[in-house]
């Protein structure tokens, strides 16, 4: 991919990631999207060249201008994930050609809904993360952009096409959604929100049914091992690093009671599987061998 182009997504990528740091940190709270950013600490208004992602915490050395207060490493974090996303989803959609010009109208509708839904995504994981709840308006949105993207064939050299889902990637999602419906229902709520379950709707229709199975399977890998970590978090032998990580996931210390937000952990299987392709079932290779 051209440098400056590839320059170009990484920035934009990143002045959309501080969007969506705006849309959670003011969701729920009363406060609109639009209106100037101020800081949380003193209320002072923020100029414009304190607005600028990732370079402004760098040179503010993540501290208010005014009151000196400490700003969440949350704001140039996001920034630089959103920007990542949004460079490897391009460049892996773009291919050889290196910009937009050459897509295909199929091709862009499906790049279009993979970086929209990414964003809903980055944003779940967030707000998630920090009050444990996913907003249904968020989560119905990416399970009705992973709905339709089931009917675009994957993105090869800036070409893709409408095409008819099989049968099993038609139905994945609710297949994939029916364990956490019935753990939900089984423990009334306590082991797993429905939250969890609406996003693996989406994950299964987003990925489809080898790939969204993965995906899953990962989240959980991944969310016991953190969770391990974080109920180790409160031992004295423990880095001053590791103490401080149930604070990330809005937790002052770590119990087996403990409600951990589980949404990122799937969100991040997604990412992963999306962009490495990794199947830890086998299921394709079943599938692809069945007659």
């Amino acid at each position: 991919m051209n440098y400056f182009f590839a320059l170009f997504i990484f920035v934009f990528g990143s002045i959309i990631g501080s969007f969506l740091n705006v849309v959670v940190l003011r969701h729920n709270t009363g406060k609109t999207i639009g209106g100037r950013s101020q800081c949380f600490s003193c209320g002072k208004q923020l100029h414009w060249y304190e607005l600028f992602p990732v370079f402004s915490f760098a040179f503010l050395m993540g501290k208010c201008s005014k009151c000196k207060s400490k700003i969440s490493w949350q704001y140039p974090l996001v920034e630089v994930i959103t920007g990542t996303v949004f460079l490897l989803t391009i460049a892996n959609a773009t291919g050889p050609i290196e910009t937009f010009v050459g897509l295909t109208p199929e091709a862009f509708a499906s790049l279009f809904i993979r970086l929209i839904s990414f964003c809903f995504l980055i944003a779940i994981s967030v707000y998630d993360m920090k009050h444990k709840i996913i907003p249904d308006e968020w989560v119905y949105s990416f399970v009705g952009l992973s709905f339709v993207s089931l009917f675009f064939g994957p993105i090869n050299g800036a070409v893709s096409s409408v095409i008819m889902p099989s049968v099993l990637d038609l139905f994945s999602g609710i297949i994939l959604a029916a364990p956490f419906v019935l753990l939900w229902i089984i423990s009334g709520g306590k082991w797993i929100g429905f939250g969890d379950a609406k996003l693996a709707l989406g994950i299964g229709w987003f990925l489809g049914m080898v790939y969204g199975l993965s995906a899953i399977i990962i989240g959980f890998w991944i969310g016991a091992v953190i969770s391990l970590i974080l109920l180790g978090a409160g031992k004295t032998a423990c880095s001053k690093a590791i103490r401080s990580l149930p604070a990330y996931f809005g937790l002052k210390h770590v119990s087996m009671k403990s409600e951990i937000p589980f949404a990122p952990f799937l969100i991040l299987g997604l990412v992963l599987v999306y962009f490495f392709k990794w199947d830890v079932t086998g299921l394709g290779t079943l599938l692809a061998i069945m007659p």
